[in-house]
């Protein structure tokens, strides 16, 4: 995918980003769930400026920025305009099922990537990935045309701008991390 794709306003790159294949290293399925934070957000890691942590965030767009969260899950985000990313929250699991049952240990399918970290450590992706460009050989991002149909809401996990609805889901998927309301 372009980077073009990725040069805009993070709500609109997350709500174009539901129904996309992603893959990595041919392993993954259809993004269903996806939350957008910007630069002016008191919930994003930019919101504070500039850190060794997240530096990939103020880079071009079209890359990924991979972090740890609560020191346990990593998460992964797809960069877009100057201090801004999108957070994969799910996905739908298509390709290379076995590869993430061996990686989660479990056979339920609708746990193997519904939830951030459950996604990386499905996918293999970890702080290694930080700064990769969304381009590149490891990553897929194949955006569906036209868009499906998309379900917003609050975010989750968070404790400053809980408010604000920038979660965008697949209307009626059943492999969310979270039902929306």
């Amino acid at each position: 995918m372009e980077a073009a794709f990725f040069a805009r306003e993070a709500t609109t790159v997350a709500a174009d980003l539901i129904g996309a294949e992603f893959r990595v290293d041919g392993i993954g399925g259809i993004i269903v769930e996806t939350e957008a934070y910007s630069s002016d957000d008191p919930a994003s890691h930019s919101f504070r400026g500039m850190t060794p942590r997240n530096r990939v965030m103020f880079g071009p767009p079209g890359h990924a920025y991979v972090y740890r969260s609560y020191g346990m899950h990593w998460c992964l985000n797809f960069v877009c305009l100057t201090g801004s990313a999108v957070l994969l929250r799910a996905i739908e699991p298509i390709w290379g099922l076995q590869s993430m049952i061996e990686r989660r240990g479990t056979t339920t399918l609708r746990l193997l990537c519904s939830g951030p970290g459950r996604l990386c450590q499905a996918l293999a992706v970890d702080g290694t990935d930080d700064g990769i460009a969304l381009r590149g050989p490891r990553f897929t991002v194949i955006p569906l045309t036209p868009p499906p149909p998309v379900e917003t809401g609050p975010r989750i996990g968070i404790s400053k701008g809980i408010e604000t609805p920038w979660r965008y889901g697949l209307k009626g998927s059943a492999f969310t991390s979270r039902k929306f309301v």
